[in-house]
């Protein structure tokens, strides 16, 4: 006898459709965003939508023992602590670590030539005008320039300007403290360390020492 009921036929195998957008239309399946990419693109741009911060400071040069100052056009590592000259005006030119240098009586920027020479400037809107802080390990802190990349803020032991295609991350002469106006100097400056720790003798001896000194020959 034969059954009546006819096998139903087999449909072919189709594979899932992706993800429905409300309206009907299928989204294909798109790769997470760079979150990482997209922070260093932003970086590299000048921020013109938040605010900007401003801070004052110092920058003593770990090679010339002396501070940066802007005084017209002309840029050198050879103020004391306290001179008008030396005291900096940093703004932060994106949310990352770039900054613009104005002296603040000068009113001058701190700009880099296309020969590597540091020079002031009325105006720091120019990419040369901008340094990227990199702060270092051993706690100094280096500024290249957002043009020319490689070249960093420099000085000589006589804080004369050292030519930035020669100058490098590594070097001391691209090492600087902020410090604030008139402020002491924090470490990792040797001088400053070794005062902050030195041992002042007692002028009397204690029980121990006593002990072991040696005995005074009788006469």
């Amino acid at each position: 006898m034969q059954s009546n009921v006819s096998a139903s036929p087999r449909l072919p195998c189709q594979s899932l459709p992706g993800p429905k957008h409300p309206l009907g239309a299928f989204i294909p399946n798109q790769p997470s965003p760079n979150f990482n990419q997209y922070v260093r693109d932003q970086g590299a741009m000048t921020d013109q939508l938040s605010r900007r911060q401003i801070r004052e400071y110092q920058l003593y040069s770990r090679t010339s023992g002396k501070h940066v100052q802007v005084n017209g056009k002309r840029i050198t590592a050879t103020a004391e602590d306290g001179n008008k000259f030396a005291k900096l005006i940093v703004e932060t030119d994106t949310f990352g670590s770039r900054v613009r240098i104005k002296g603040a009586e000068s009113e001058k920027y701190i700009c880099m030539s296309k020969r590597g020479k540091l020079i002031g400037k009325p105006n720091g809107k120019s990419k040369d005008c901008i340094f990227t802080e990199i702060v270092l390990e051993n706690n100094y802190t280096a500024f290249q320039n957002a043009r020319y990349e490689g070249w960093y803020m420099a000085f000589t032991r006589k804080g004369r300007p050292r030519k930035a295609s020669r100058s490098r991350q590594n070097q001391r002469e691209a090492h600087f403290i902020k410090r604030l106006y008139r402020g002491q100097l924090p470490f990792p400056n040797n001088a400053e360390r070794q005062k902050q720790f030195e041992f002042v003798g007692s002028s009397s001896p204690t029980r121990r020492t006593r002990r072991t000194r040696a005995p005074r020959p009788r006469t």
